[in-house]
């Protein structure tokens, strides 16, 4: 292979995971995919066809950029939505196209108006609103202006959506803070709608919030980490397979991707030999060391180095050394007949073992989130059907 690994994504997961949540938040509300980060490190042009194919039809980026190649993948009946960064001179153009995009602030309100003005097409606008994240989104001082300046301009505007985002729904600490944000944005919203501003969709609630709060899934939630296969966090976890008397023989999410590699060089190091850059490692005995070529430069973090694992011929063999830019070691002195070439799972599962993304964050303190979304863009993707 001319790359030195690859991911692979599973259809049939993302199909069960889309079914389960679908059920957790009913027929009527709408099920929008969030494919920002590169569709968390699934990448966009791979996992947004293959989950049209799973019954989605609405996918929220983050900026233009993203919005541009899921443009150029999706088909005509599914619907983009920028949550983020646009500039104003991609405005015309994000019209045009029939994607819609958060605003939340004057600035950008009145520039779409204008936009949309300059090609004769209405701009299809979320309003956002701000209730207690203090990121983006219309202070409720200034929505009198905002309903204001909509009112005057009805033809060249159209309110797709009325949003926020809540500050961190995955953990049980912010409940209050989840709580009286919600309150916020009734209030809001209210406001807006006695101006006669009444939207298609009212969002407000992120995978965890869905799960968790499920006054929050009003007509549409925005669905990321957890179509992917992973919860939020284990507080989220563990309040979906215990509450409401949910008897689950097993985890209902299932991972959609898996990273592989291949063994590059096996090496005998002496006992009393340090291995790799340094002193990190010193051989307590003979060993034998494959050298797997992938490296913090491909997303496998540096802070693995001497506690990360990859799993060959169904065993768990330890990275030991510090992980280097383009590779890493790991001792396979137990594994019988490892030979170079051999398949080498680094996010995955191999016979009754598993590698997950979670295990990353148990070793490093870092989140799922994160881990999936730097996994570079120029790694391949291949989708497995089954």
């Amino acid at each position: 292979m001319l790359n030195t690994s690859y991911i692979t994504l599973n259809k049939r997961a993302l199909k069960q995971n889309i079914r389960y949540l679908k059920k957790r938040i009913g027929k009527d509300v709408k099920f929008t995919s969030v494919i920002k980060g590169n569709a968390y490190g699934h990448g966009i042009e791979k996992f947004l066809p293959m989950a049209e194919s799973c019954g989605v039809d609405y996918f929220a980026v983050f900026d233009s950029y993203e919005a541009a190649r899921a443009l150029s993948v999706k088909s005509e009946k599914s619907q983009l939505m920028i949550m983020g960064a646009i500039d104003n001179e991609d405005l015309p153009w994000a019209i045009e196209n029939n994607i819609s995009f958060y605003v939340f602030d004057l600035n950008r309100l009145k520039k779409a108006i204008a936009a949309a003005k300059y090609i004769n097409k209405p701009a299809r606008i979320h309003i956002e609103l701000e209730t207690g994240l203090n990121r983006t989104g219309f202070e409720r001082d200034l929505l009198p202006q905002v309903a204001k300046i909509i009112n005057e301009n009805r033809k060249d505007v159209e309110i797709e959506g009325v949003c926020t985002h809540y500050a961190g729904a995955e953990s049980v600490a912010n409940y209050l803070r989840i709580q009286n944000q919600k309150e916020k944005f009734d209030t809001s919203s209210s406001f807006l709608k006695s101006k006669k501003i009444v939207p298609h969709y009212y969002h407000t609630a992120c995978s965890a919030a869905a799960l968790i709060y499920p006054e929050t899934q009003m007509d549409m939630v925005r669905i990321g980490i957890a179509h992917y296969g992973f919860w939020p966090s284990e507080e989220t976890k563990m309040y979906n397979l215990l509450s409401d008397n949910r008897d689950f023989t097993r985890d209902p999410l299932h991972s959609v991707l898996e990273w592989k590699t291949k063994i590059m060089s096996l090496k005998k190091v002496k006992q009393g030999d340090f291995i790799s850059y340094g002193n990190s490692f010193l051989a307590s005995k003979n060993k034998l060391i494959a050298g797997i070529p992938i490296g913090y430069y491909h997303g496998y973090r540096r802070s693995l180095s001497n506690v990360g694992h990859v799993l060959i011929k169904g065993r768990k063999a330890q990275v030991v050394g510090y992980v280097n830019m383009n590779m890493f070691l790991v001792d396979v002195t137990n594994i019988k007949d490892v030979k170079v070439g051999d398949e080498v799972i680094l996010i995955g599962k191999q016979g009754k073992q598993r590698i997950s993304v979670a295990s990353f964050s148990e070793l490093t303190n870092f989140l799922n989130y994160e881990l999936l979304s730097r996994l570079p863009i120029q790694i391949p993707r291949y989708i497995k059907e089954k």
